[in-house]
């Protein structure tokens, strides 16, 4: 089945190139919700805000309920339902937005090279993705608003791009009534201005030029009391001048000379700088930091496997020392997230590295093994490096090893991988009460928690070292001022609702959890219905032979499926055969057992007997 979800104006849905009318707009905000977060839980309690503009009413679980069963006669299997959450899986051609975003970039890329006529057909190729405002007729006033913005607001970058590339191609001419509506409707658009002001210089009406910059003045003086940018001002005093540099000079591009055999393969159109950006608040870790810098930073080739539970912070201490040695890096960074997906195949990343590598889409092997080959030879020498996070299997990543000094690569996954060869291996453990008091007061500040440290110590055991449980309950500790400590705590410490109340925004650590198990459950069934049944009584001792009879299944089995569950760190080995589920993997399982995926019985308990093992 192929689907296309079209938001990028009215929300429309296309099933095989047909057109299906998802229904009522409530229904429609439910699919455009789970859309924009494509390939990812969304809780019902953030779904509820999607949908909803003010407080959702009694019946929103179960009208949302309704609403997808609705939607899954249509969507089948792509619509996945999670503990207390949903997932609409789709692939990036799938959604407009993410076809937009993906040739906004390329678009970009082209730019920045000085392709002006590549540029021009890409970013015309995102805005033709338009018709009209995003997310048009859904209801508004609900936390699907702030993405329409910013859609919108990368709508407008995306044309003020076009009109530099044409600007670079010598379409002054035909750009001036196009920047005159923008500037119409966008008045406080100051590249725009200068992008109109540089147009008319060009088309030698030098007056009307500097007339616009006065009207760009008096309309930023008028409603926002403020002078034009340095950037328009400059451009204003060369004007004035009559300055060489703002006349228009055809692109020259020199004839490709010949290969020779010396010519080693290069890096495509420009050097990737895709790195996220670093965490502002990125608090203690300091000495896995320096092991995964020291690892990635020398000259010998270098690969490290960042690995721990899910919040733990994996993914930002990898951003961190990144952004650390990239410095050392001059050929580039690639990012790569993978998701938690097991479905994600080596050649499928492959394929993506090469492309951020100047690729084209068209020139990249349909043959696993010559990507593979094509890929050493771009990285053969070149200091560049690759972070690959989301990784669940080691052969997604195994073509990617360096074969030689100069590349690095720093692979983020919940297991330790332990087939790759010759790759150190950073485990984080949860972070202690010092770690946690840290985290909590880099968002609440220390004499918030100063004022109460006994509600503090007992505030960073609920979150039980997970960074994101803390960066979460500090982010509700700012949030609110007037919320106390202990009044969070008192909150948190029900265990029914703790991992409600950890969820703040598109931070969850209950999506964080789900992410993880569902990578594990798709990989070895038996390792999530074991889990389900830790969930369902997890205070009473355990027996691998019960077990196995209960799940049908040989004690050889369990125990292979309890060392699965151990190394994606969803349980801890406590000595010879015993296990016992972290504190807040103990709670996702329990809502697990409560629908469980299969019938099972109860398993009292999770405590492995040696013994009777």
């Amino acid at each position: 089945m192929k689907l296309r979800i079209r938001l990028l104006g009215t929300v429309e849905l296309r099933v095989d190139s047909k057109v299906v009318t998802p229904g009522a707009a409530k229904r429609r905000a439910v699919l455009a919700g789970l859309a924009i977060e494509a390939n990812r839980s969304v809780s019902l309690h953030r779904l509820a805000e999607m949908v909803w503009s003010d407080v959702p009413p009694a019946s929103a679980v179960a009208n949302l309920r309704s609403h997808v069963a609705v939607l899954r006669r249509t969507l089948g299997d792509r619509l996945v339902a999670r503990p207390n959450a949903y997932e609409l899986r789709l692939a990036p051609d799938e959604l407009d937005v993410a076809e937009f975003q993906r040739l906004a970039g390329e678009g970009r890329a082209l730019l920045a090279t000085a392709e002006p006529a590549g540029a021009i057909a890409t970013l015309t190729a995102a805005l033709e993705q338009w018709r009209g405002a995003s997310g048009d007729g859904l209801p508004r006033g609900t936390a699907l608003d702030n993405r329409w913005a910013s859609l919108d607001e990368q709508r407008l970058q995306v044309f003020e791009e076009l009109a530099e590339a044409r600007l670079a191609a010598g379409q002054h001419g035909d750009l001036l009534p196009e920047l005159r509506g923008h500037l119409a409707a966008h008045p406080l658009r100051e590249r725009a201005w200068g992008q109109l002001m540089l147009a008319l210089y060009r088309c030698g009406d030098v007056p009307a030029a500097l007339t616009v910059y006065r009207d760009a003045r008096a309309v930023l003086d008028e409603q926002l009391g403020i002078e034009p940018g340095e950037d328009l001002a400059t451009l204003h005093r060369a004007m004035l001048d009559r300055a060489p540099e703002l006349s228009y000079v055809p692109v020259v591009v020199a004839p490709t000379p010949p290969p020779t055999a010396e010519v080693r393969p290069a890096v495509g159109w420009t050097v990737p700088r895709e790195l996220p950006a670093d965490l502002v608040t990125f608090v203690g870790r300091t000495r896995e930091t320096a092991d995964v810098v020291d690892t990635v930073g020398g000259a010998k080739a270098a690969a490290v496997v960042v690995t721990g539970a899910a919040g733990s912070g994996k993914t930002a201490l990898a951003v961190r020392a990144a952004h650390a040695v990239a410095g050392g890096f001059p050929d580039g960074q690639v990012f790569v997230d993978l998701g938690y997906r097991n479905s994600v195949t080596p050649g499928e990343v492959l394929a993506r590295v090469l492309r951020a590598l100047g690729v084209a889409p068209a020139d990249v092997p349909g043959n696993t093994d010559e990507r593979a080959g094509w890929f050493r030879s771009l990285a053969a020498g070149r200091r560049f490096l690759l972070v690959v996070d989301g990784v669940t299997r080691a052969a997604q990543v195994r073509p990617l090893l360096p074969a030689g000094p100069g590349p690095a690569l720093i692979v983020v996954g919940q297991r330790r991988l332990g087939s790759l060869d010759g790759v150190r291996r950073v485990a984080l453990r949860p972070l202690g009460a010092a770690q946690g008091r840290d985290v909590l007061a880099a968002f609440a500040g220390p004499e918030r928690l100063a004022a109460d440290p006994a509600a503090t110590a007992k505030l960073v055991r609920l979150c039980a070292g997970s960074a994101l449980a803390l960066r979460i309950a500090g982010t509700r500790l700012a949030r609110c001022p007037a919320l106390s400590v202990a009044a969070l705590v008192a909150q948190v410490g029900d265990g029914q609702d703790r991992l409600d109340l950890l969820a703040y925004e598109d931070l969850s650590v209950r999506e964080s959890l789900a992410t993880g198990v569902a990578a594990v459950r798709s990989d070895d069934e038996v390792a999530g219905r074991l889990l389900e049944l830790l969930g369902a009584s997890p205070d009473a001792p355990a027996r691998v032979d019960r077990a196995a009879a209960q799940l049908g299944v040989s004690a050889h089995r369990v125990r292979r499926a309890l060392e699965e569950l151990a190394d994606a760190h969803l349980i801890q080995c406590e000595g010879p055969g015993g296990y016992r589920l972290p504190a807040l993997v103990r709670e996702y399982a329990a809502e697990l057992a409560a629908v469980p995926s299969a019938p099972t019985h109860p398993l009292p308990g999770w405590r492995v007997d040696p013994v009777a093992a």
